[in-house]
């Protein structure tokens, strides 16, 4: 299995390009389930969740077609030939898989898939979907790890989801499109793939009110399919955080292109408190690291919050921060579990339970070798190790692999001292 190998201390400099993002990619494979003529889907990131998705939808009898550019154009099948069961093996592998459940349901009447699989950072259970499903009208039998779910008609529900989850709320948005009558989702989720997947589904003949605030509206075609759509991936918000963090524990002066500024607008204000100065541009931000970092305390939240998903990065640069700061992560339980071997690196956290931890800084950190238990985490070791004194190894980087396109490459670019082996 792969591993990167990293010798920490040089400056980074130059300018390093945001790719697609994961989340709107991974909602767009799915999404394209609802259509009667192909998919034009373009800046797509060469990542392996989205090397999944393709695979899923190619299992069920869709044509998935790479072109250059990052384009992909996703064919319907012919009548006859579209499956109801998602592939056990590569549902497995990524928590998204749950995605393509309702378009599958909504188009064809049935669905069965498996417990999804993807990053264990704590419970993630999926019983906002099923519920949805069933005040949807669908008939949900679980056997073991295989859920099988029936609706001879899927009509619409007013549903108020429990928690505010993007992944339940971006499902049962898809599941209502094609749904008889009006579907209404309450305390739905902010984040903005969930607005851009609405979006473009409005362009090819859905009928969605409200995307992007708490309450949806979603009348639905009463069957009839979405005409041929286009979509371009809007940029990775969370891989522009973690560049950004990066930027401002060794930037000469880094440079963040291709991304949106505005989607990361709490990352930036937690940055500026620590001391960071960040200079920005329509599609650009600039950052340096500072004379001397501050310790900020941080607590995770939806949208438009501190992302959860860069808690692990902004941790590690609280370990070069000056003072004590308290990370509260309110969203996952587990996403702590990383925390162990930062302190084995030389980090100074106090775990205090599973969702909240004290850093004391700054503490120089030494290269080690560490694998990786999840995404996030992954991309957090590499930073630790481009700061840390020393030679680090990460193992286990299929799990950076899954988000980040070609981070290594695109590192190297701007004088990290990265290698794959």
């Amino acid at each position: 299995m792969s591993r990167f190998i990293i010798r920490g201390g040089p400056l980074l400099s130059g300018s390093i390009p945001v790719r697609g993002a994961k989340n709107h990619a991974l909602k767009l494979f799915p999404a394209s389930i609802l259509f009667a003529a192909p998919v034009t889907l373009s800046h797509v990131p060469e990542i392996e969740d989205v090397f999944c998705a393709g695979a899923l939808l190619e299992k069920i009898g869709f044509t998935v077609t790479k072109r250059e550019n990052r384009t992909y154009i996703i064919s319907p099948p012919h009548p006859g030939v579209l499956s109801s069961l998602l592939e056990e093996k590569i549902a497995d592998r990524i928590r998204a898989s749950i995605l393509f459940v309702g378009p599958l349901l909504a188009r064809t009447g049935h669905a069965r898939f498996p417990f999804p699989g993807g990053c264990v950072i704590g419970r993630r259970p999926i019983d906002l979907f099923l519920d949805g499903w069933k005040a949807m009208g669908a008939r949900v039998r679980e056997t073991g790890t295989t859920f099988d779910i029936r609706a001879s008609v899927l009509h619409g529900a007013d549903i108020t989801f429990r928690v505010v989850s993007h992944t339940a709320t971006e499902s049962l948005m898809m599941t209502a499109v094609l749904a008889k009558g009006q579907t209404v989702l309450r305390n739905a989720a902010l984040e903005p793939e969930v607005a851009a997947l609405a979006e473009f589904l409005n362009k090819s003949g859905a009928r969605i009110r409200g995307a992007g605030t708490s309450t949806i509206h979603i009348e639905g075609t009463g069957g009839k399919l979405l005409t041929k759509g286009a979509c371009r991936v809007m940029p990775d918000r969370i891989e522009t955080g973690g560049f950004l963090i990066l930027g401002a524990l060794l930037g000469k002066k880094l440079r963040v292109i291709d991304c949106e500024p505005e989607h990361v607008s709490a990352l930036l204000e937690h940055l500026r408190l620590a001391g960071v100065s960040v200079k920005r541009g329509a599609d650009w931000l600039e950052v340096s690291k500072p004379a001397k970092l501050t310790a900020v305390s941080m607590r995770t939240r939806e949208y438009p919050g501190f992302a959860t998903d860069h808690q692990a990065p902004f941790v590690v640069l609280l370990t070069q921060a000056e003072g004590q700061a308290m990370v509260f992560e309110s969203v996952f339980e587990g996403r702590l579990a990383y925390l162990a071997d930062l302190n084995r690196m030389g980090a100074n956290i106090v775990q205090c339970d599973l969702h909240r931890a004290l850093t004391f800084g700054p503490t120089p950190l030494r290269g080690r070798a560490v694998e990786s238990p999840d995404l996030r985490a992954g991309m957090a070791f590499v930073i630790a190790a481009l700061v840390a004194q020393g030679t680090s190894q990460i193992g286990n980087i299929y799990q950076i692999d899954r988000g980040y396109e070609k981070l290594d490459e695109r590192l190297r670019a701007v004088g990290a001292d990265i290698i794959r082996e």
